[in-house]
């Protein structure tokens, strides 16, 4: 609808006119229980600049039963309309608006998510206002910029938990009514609402104290590990407020673990509501806590970065995410007491790995994205805004020098309090602190897309002496569709010179830091030196480029590539031969043999799991058809040995009987994992417990061993929701007309799965060796696709047009009719963005399978 979609014009003219000083809610959710709608009061003073203008405020609910601006009643059918409330007749100076209206319970996890717990069957709720949906819950003026005070008062049922920004008051006849916030921008304020179990604790030093709060539902409460969550919280504070020089900015700081989250985690001010998935209720591998620390150190830096100091408009969303992105790596590298020293190993092997895909689909963008309307930024929250802007950040705290980064921070902190700011604000202020001139830095990371690649040359005499070394550096033609030039970027990198020890240990003998500028940049530092086994550009991951190998040290490599002593390099050898991988430089079959080759010397988990999901992959997509089965032979094979061969309860041992699960396939393999289920088989130190369990049966109804009876008794074992969502997806998986028409008809057809249940559901239905059985809805998607975009709200739709997307029909007539649909139905400007970028993926494919293809004959 057009009032819906807020532009940047309208956001900027509003600014204009308004400020805005205070809101008051009042919410009764004491039918909460039963579902539906609640009553919302909501009244707004802000200041108008000129009189006799006009604006308007935000709105998304079912009825709105009274509008009073300055005591004067408008009609209210006449002024709500296309989720806007029409303001005419502003006076100068302070207006009061008051807006009563019936706002709805979601499923959708946007506004207000309703969830009920199977356990328990008790409601449990809790906001998510991230991008425009603060709406949904209170009238409000949505966007950031106009910040405001925020006092809720909330009426619940008795007995229930009612949190929000500001710190718990005493109920007074189950209501709360809690104190203003600080300004703030709408989008993090928060609720949180129900018979949550809770754990407290608090933080002090230096004479501040700060209470601290971690919620989940009591169903959860056994698993949850709150003196872990804790600890890692605590670490975080001690090093922002160290690096920040600023105290954090509000009166306590909760952490609540919610149901169906459709996002890892969100940073609403002192309320941060995180997905549930991370109370682990099975035994889980070391970098699944790694990846919950990231969390949650993510989510603390947003207190200053994005809380504090809000973007002005969604152009800047980066701004927010990418810092709060590099904080949490940095705080994990550095903080005293850390148990993830490795993080920007981590952070190699993920957020780079993500941010070069994203930035090779014609969708790439600048980093600072043109974000016309919410529509834009709704589709943005992806891995140029976080990754790449990331790997920026740190190429920018290489350029600038780490004291020099932070004391810009730290001015920027102190300038900007609880104001809102642009790029600029941020720059100006690491000049001042650095004395570099950062707006050709600005112009060239920035605002240009796409990636560069640097590639080594090297000559050498007959003794193996280097006579000449030159990096290489090449921007590739963008993406078609995509907009922009490609460009050559300065660059600052390490290279690493790494040699075979009497161990036969690949050891770093010498590094080498420059800055890499223009097409050509000669690295005089290493002429006259022996030539080592490996030559490593961009070693400690400084920089954001794809980085290639040279002939001599590509061959160490495969050869030697578990050999590296330390984690990041060996990292940075396991990307770039994935990224080669994708670009069709290395056949699908070679990337195999290379994993098979060094997977088992790997001691990092993160890089394994990593590695197992990039193998079923490139086999399912990469390799040539003829060739696939063969090569998921010859892989699942290996995963079994690996299995066998893991040290008894160990990260591995799990890491490998999942990889196993995924793609057992002979009536062994399959016979094994139906007697791991009923223990009539066992594996030394490997727990089938609940999680594990899960993932056996859902293979198993996958290949069709296992059908809706044994399913059903499986969820009779685990009546959670997680077991519910773990069951959908068992049904959706399994190789039937029928079970496949159930499932397109339940997400496609209806509207009335929660998100978390679609989302599993969609994960079952798509199943890489299914082809033929999927090959029929092609057609049905591309019918369907218009008309689910424009009927559901945008995370619902969003999950169908991704996961539904015909990926793994990887053909030309896939493309072919990708392409008519574009023409022919016109989608509006996010939509187009979705279907084209899933479209990429199938192009990949076919170019990497020709390549696998000729690597064969």
């Amino acid at each position: 609808m057009p009032g819906t979609n807020l532009t940047r014009e309208e956001a900027r003219q509003r600014a204009t006119l308004l400020t805005v000083d205070s809101y008051e809610i009042d919410l009764d959710l004491t039918g909460a229980q039963e579902g539906g709608t609640y009553r919302s009061v909501t009244t707004v003073r802000f200041d108008v600049a000129e009189g006799g203008g006009e604006s308007f405020i935000d709105l998304v609910a079912p009825t709105v039963h009274e509008v009073t601006l300055n005591g004067d009643a408008l009609d209210a059918a006449e002024v709500f309309q296309d989720s806007r409330i029409a303001l005419p007749g502003l006076l100068p100076g302070r207006n009061v608006l008051r807006v009563v209206a019936d706002c709805a319970y979601t499923n959708t996890g946007e506004g207000l998510h309703r969830f009920v717990d199977p356990v328990d069957d008790q409601a449990y709720l809790y906001t998510q206002f991230e991008v425009p949906d603060a709406r949904r819950v209170f009238a409000s003026f949505e966007q950031p910029d106009l910040k405001a005070t925020f006092q809720f008062t909330v009426k619940a049922p008795e007995g229930w938990t009612v949190v929000s920004n500001s710190p718990t008051p005493e109920p007074k006849d189950n209501v709360w009514e809690f104190e203003p916030t600080p300004r703030i921008s709408s989008y993090i304020t928060a609720l949180i609402v129900g018979p949550y179990h809770s754990v407290h604790s608090v933080y002090e030093k230096d004479g501040q104290s700060v209470p601290l709060g971690i919620y989940c539902r009591p169903s959860l409460a056994e698993h949850l590990d709150a003196d872990a969550i804790f600890e890692v919280t605590r670490q975080g504070f001690d090093w922002f407020q160290e690096k920040f020089d600023y105290r954090y900015p509000f009166k306590k700081y909760d952490q609540l673990f919610v149901p169906e989250f459709n996002a890892g985690a969100m940073e609403n001010a002192g309320a941060v509501t995180i997905r549930d998935q991370y109370v682990f209720r099975s035994k889980v591998t070391d970098a699944a806590y790694e990846g919950r620390a990231a969390t949650i150190l993510h989510e603390l830096a947003h207190m200053w970065f994005g809380d504090l100091v809000t973007m002005e408009w969604w152009n800047d969303l980066w701004l927010n995410e990418s810092f709060a992105t590099y904080s949490e790596a940095a705080c994990q590298a550095d903080a005293p007491g850390s148990k993830w020293p490795h993080s920007w190993t981590t952070f190699a092997n993920q957020m780079k790995t993500w941010a070069y895909r994203q930035d090779q689909l014609p969708s790439t963008h600048p980093i600072m994205a043109d974000i016309s309307d919410l529509d834009d930024v709704l589709v943005n929250f992806d891995g140029i805004t976080y990754a790449k802007g990331a790997s920026v950040l740190k190429q920018l705290v290489a350029y600038v020098g780490e004291d020099a980064f932070f004391r810009g921070v730290q001015a920027y902190f102190k300038r900007h309090a609880f104001g809102n700011t642009r790029l600029s604000d941020l720059l100006g202020a690491l000049e001042e602190t650095s004395g570099r001139d950062l707006k050709t830095w600005s112009k060239a990371w920035l605002e240009t897309a796409g990636i560069n690649v640097l590639r080594p040359e090297i000559e050498t005499d007959a003794n193996g002496v280097i006579t000449s070394f030159a990096i290489r550096q090449e921007a590739p033609a963008l993406p078609a569709g995509a907009k922009g030039e490609p460009t050559l970027r300065p660059h600052r990198i390490a290279i690493g010179a790494y040699d075979l020890d009497g161990d036969g240990k690949l050891v770093r003998g010498d590094r080498v830091e420059l800055d890499v500028d223009g097409e050509l940049t000669a690295v005089p530092q290493l002429v006259g030196k022996p030539r080592p086994a490996v030559l490593l550009l961009n070693d400690d991951d400084l920089s954001y480029a794809k980085v290639r190998l040279d002939e001599q040290s590509l061959a160490a490599v495969t050869e030697h590539l578990g050999d590296f002593t330390e984690s990041l390099p060996r990292a940075l050898c396991w990307a770039s031969a994935w990224d080669m991988t994708r670009d069709a430089e290395l056949a699908t079959r070679d990337y195999l043999s290379l994993v098979l080759s060094g997977i088992g010397k790997e001691s990092d988990i993160g890089v394994v799991q990593s590695l197992h999901r990039q193998v079923k992959l490139a086999i399912d997509q990469y390799a040539a058809p003829t060739a696939r089965e063969a090569l998921l032979t010859r892989w699942t094979e290996a995963t079994l040995a690996h299995l066998r061969a893991a040290e008894a309860g160990s990260d591995h041992q799990l890491a490998w009987a999942r990889a196993f699960a995924a793609t057992a396939r002979t009536p062994e393999q399959l016979d094994l994992l139906d007697a791991l289920l009923d223990s009539t088989q066992t594996i030394e130190g490997l727990a089938v417990d609940t999680e594990l369990r899960w993932a056996f049966v859902q293979r198993l109804a996958a290949v069709g061993r296992f059908g809706g009876s044994e399913i059903a008794a499986e969820y009779e074992r685990d009546k959670t929701a997680a077991g519910e969502r773990h069951a959908a997806t068992a049904r959706a998986a399994r190789p039937t007309e029928a079970a496949k028409a159930e499932a397109w008809d339940s997400v496609v057809e209806s509207d009335k799965l929660p998100n978390a249940v679609q989302e599993a559901v969609i994960a079952g239905f798509v199943q890489t060796d299914q082809r033929e059985l999927l090959a029929s809805y092609t057609e049905r998607y591309f019918d369907a696709l218009k008309d689910v975009w424009e009927s559901r709200s945008h995370e619902m739709a969003q999950q169908i047009a991704v996961g539904l997307y015909p990926a793994v029909q990887v053909s030309q007539d896939t493309l072919d009719r990708t392409d008519a649909w574009l023409a022919s139905a016109e989608p509006n400007a996010a939509l187009r963005r979705l279907v084209s970028e899933s479209r990429s993926g199938v192009e990949r494919a076919l170019k990497a399978q020709a390549a696998d293809a000729a690597a064969a004959e």
